[in-house]
């Protein structure tokens, strides 16, 4: 009698204690690097174009038809002021109106959106004016206000979803002070990843107590086992050293991944997705939490990386934003000179190119210095023969890149321009074999630029010298300088 009355009571307890069990979920959906491509219109092309946030709001709005709005997170990782004429006219044309980039955010309802480095690019007046019409939380935990010592932006926030308490914290990657002018960027700091999260995660997991930990980081994946401080891409290497996150988000590289990564300190699973850019594609994380009471007893993540590149643009945004579109349409449309020839850098791979040669007597009729450095910016841009508009101008430079004036000796030109052509071009043996520098798995890529073993942005050629490349030669040896283009000795030293 004894043996089944212990017995019932076992029962009884296993079952109150599974009905305490529930399951509770939650989807977070996240773009990254969208780079102004909010109406699905290329401004530069003047031409329709894939992604885009229109078709972003198509998405999450069937999501949120399907699974109910309080059950769907979305985010955004940052890279979003700039690569369109779009985003350039409301960051330093139309300073009035709302702008634009805040206006579409709060249009299609993120709940959090991340600080990049092109968004810091555009300077305080712009991301500031920007953050401030954001209607959701701007983060940035790793970025200090030096005058106070507190984050510049907010460091993290708690989104309730699903029944469950999703804490969100913002990183961006610290290579930003090497990147741009310190006027772009003045009274902060960027510090190291790593150890901003090994800050955070306990602060967040002590005062909010969440039943998820994501992070949402403008860096790239990069390798766990990186090593050093102010990695650019340190995603996988968080995620590997920092216990208590369930899922990174990561971006800055435009690379898709979809990543499982096992923490070294708790051997538990942490998901990393990237959605690349331009809203092509967005990162989804579906969550399943088992709780008894407030306990967590189970977490289960599946992690996937969707193409919405042509899903219809959702209507009813296009037409709210259709006054913006005109606006920008009236900018880009103006008339500013005159072209007799098709300028294009397909050239500046391989010789001289008039698209670079452009840049170069701009850069030295501007700054008065007797040497100019430039590189190709975009891997395959044009500016058509005839009538030259404004949107032209933005394929000679997407970005706000800023111009610098240095004093530099014979010896680091000499160096400069050797280290340019050795991560650009391959030594050659005979005419028969490749010029440029290609991945050993170059035919397994389908994007033309990512097929070279360094980005064309960084080929760096010279004007105002007279001076020979010999691919023949090994890498510290290929360049020889005659003089300077008017004649003048040019010193080695």
């Amino acid at each position: 009698m004894k043996k089944c009355l212990i017995v019932l009571f076992m029962a009884i307890t296993a079952l109150a204690s599974t009905a305490r069990e529930r399951d509770f979920s939650v989807s977070i959906v996240a773009t990254s690097d969208v780079h102004g491509n909010f109406l699905s219109y290329d401004y530069i092309e003047r031409q329709p174009r894939a992604g885009g946030l229109s078709r972003v709001q198509t998405y999450i709005g069937d999501l949120r038809r399907k699974i109910g709005g309080d059950n769907v997170i979305l985010l955004d990782n940052g890279d979003i002021l700039q690569g369109q004429p779009l985003t350039y006219y409301y960051n330093f044309v139309d300073t009035v109106s709302t702008h634009v980039c805040a206006a579409v955010l709060n249009y299609i309802g993120y709940d959090a959106v991340v600080v990049g480095n092109h968004d810091v690019e555009t300077g305080h007046e712009v991301y500031d004016r920007w953050a401030s019409a954001c209607q959701c939380p701007v983060l940035g935990g790793n970025v200090v206000d030096t005058a106070t010592g507190c984050p510049y932006w907010q460091p993290y926030t708690v989104i309730e979803r699903g029944g469950l308490r999703v804490a969100v914290l913002g990183l961006t990657t610290p290579g930003i002070p090497l990147w741009l002018p310190e006027k772009l960027w003045s009274g902060m700091r960027f510090d190291d990843m790593v150890e901003t999260a090994r800050h955070w995660i306990p602060v967040i997991q002590r005062n909010e107590r969440p039943d998820v930990i994501v992070g949402l980081f403008h860096s790239g994946a990069g390798s766990p086992d990186a090593a050093g401080r102010l990695q650019e891409n340190a995603a996988l290497r968080v995620a590997r050293e920092v216990a208590g996150f369930d899922l990174i988000i990561c971006g800055h590289d435009h690379r898709e991944a979809v990543m499982t990564v096992k923490n070294r300190l708790t051997g538990t699973d942490v998901k990393v997705l990237n959605p690349a850019a331009h809203g092509m594609k967005v990162a989804v994380a579906n969550i399943k939490v088992r709780k008894n009471g407030e306990k967590n007893i189970r977490t289960a993540i599946e992690g996937t990386v969707e193409d919405i590149s042509a899903l219809a643009p959702d209507p009813g945004y296009m037409a709210a934003f259709a006054p913006s579109h005109k606006a920008v349409m009236n900018y880009i449309s103006e008339v500013i000179g005159h072209n007799t020839a098709l300028l294009s850098t397909r050239q500046a791979y391989f010789g001289p190119s008039p698209f670079i040669d452009f840049i170069h007597t701009l850069q030295l009729d501007v700054s008065g210095a007797d040497i100019s450095f430039c590189a190709p910016l975009a891997f395959d841009a044009k500016i058509p023969a005839g009538s030259v508009r404004v949107s032209d101008m933005f394929n000679l430079y997407k970005y706000e890149n800023q111009l610098y004036v240095m004093r530099l000796t014979g010896e680091e030109i000499k160096r400069y321009l050797e280290y340019s052509y050795a991560i650009w071009t391959r030594r050659m043996s005979d005419a028969s074999e490749h010029m440029l520098l290609f991945r050993l798995d170059a035919e397994k890529i389908s994007v033309g630029w990512e097929r070279l073993v360094h980005p064309a942005y960084n080929f760096d050629s010279a004007a105002g010298l007279r001076y020979t490349v010999d691919l023949t030669k090994p890498k510290g040896e290929k360049i020889t300088i005659q003089e300077l283009s008017d004649g003048r000795p040019f010193y080695g030293r």
